[in-house]
């Protein structure tokens, strides 16, 4: 590993043994920090209803779908995929695989069945190299296929969630969701850290 590469870790690893949220997780038991964000989402914005069809797109390690599963209730259809295997949690049927790729698709299809999603969230970012213009067109990539998905399977009134990086593509992607939704919010919840340029989109009512 090169210098810069060795300084941006300690750093990583400094920030992350002095992170509030990161404490805060380990007292109420949720697998990431990430969920913290969801909470807040969730607080603004009335995300999860009890008993809801709910998918999550980019769910490893957990946390958020821990979040899920205990305010949508026993009675929720919670249906979770990651490239990343996840520890089982009860009520979740979880779909491993490459998100990208028709397989992994097929299988979410199949566990949809014929429901239909009051919820569709997308934490999804792709491993970064370090090239900002490569790791930015995938992550957009990766967010377009979330956008695609969440309008095959939502219900006309459900909500779709999803982070998304600023930079090349943000601005393209924002005028396309709001052809497709009629009520769109930009949301920064405090726990993404400052630097990052992670925002969360959250989407309301097809059109």
């Amino acid at each position: 590993m090169g210098r810069a590469g060795t300084k941006s870790s300690n750093r990583w690893l400094q920030e992350h043994a002095s992170d509030t949220y990161v404490k805060q997780a380990a007292i109420d038991g949720y697998r990431s920090r990430a969920v913290y964000k969801l909470i807040e989402l969730d607080q603004k914005d009335q995300l999860i209803k009890p008993d809801s069809v709910i998918l999550e797109l980019g769910a490893a390690p957990g946390g958020w779908t821990q979040f899920l599963s205990r305010q949508a209730g026993n009675k929720a259809t919670i249906i979770a995929t990651d490239i990343l295997p996840m520890d089982g949690l009860p009520d979740v049927r979880f779909v491993l695989g490459d998100f990208t790729e028709q397989s992994t698709a097929d299988e979410i299809d199949l566990a949809m069945g014929d429901l239909r999603a009051d919820l569709v969230l997308s934490d999804m970012a792709p491993n970064l190299s370090g090239v900002v213009v490569s790791d930015q067109a995938r992550a957009m990539g990766l967010v377009e296929l979330a956008l695609e998905s969440a309008t095959r399977f939502l219900v006309p009134e459900g909500t779709f969630v999803a982070k998304v990086f600023q930079g090349e593509g943000f601005d393209p992607f924002m005028k396309q969701v709001r052809k497709q939704f009629r009520n769109v919010k930009v949301r920064k919840p405090a726990a993404s850290r400052a630097r990052s340029r992670e925002v969360y989109v959250v989407a309301r009512n097809l059109i």
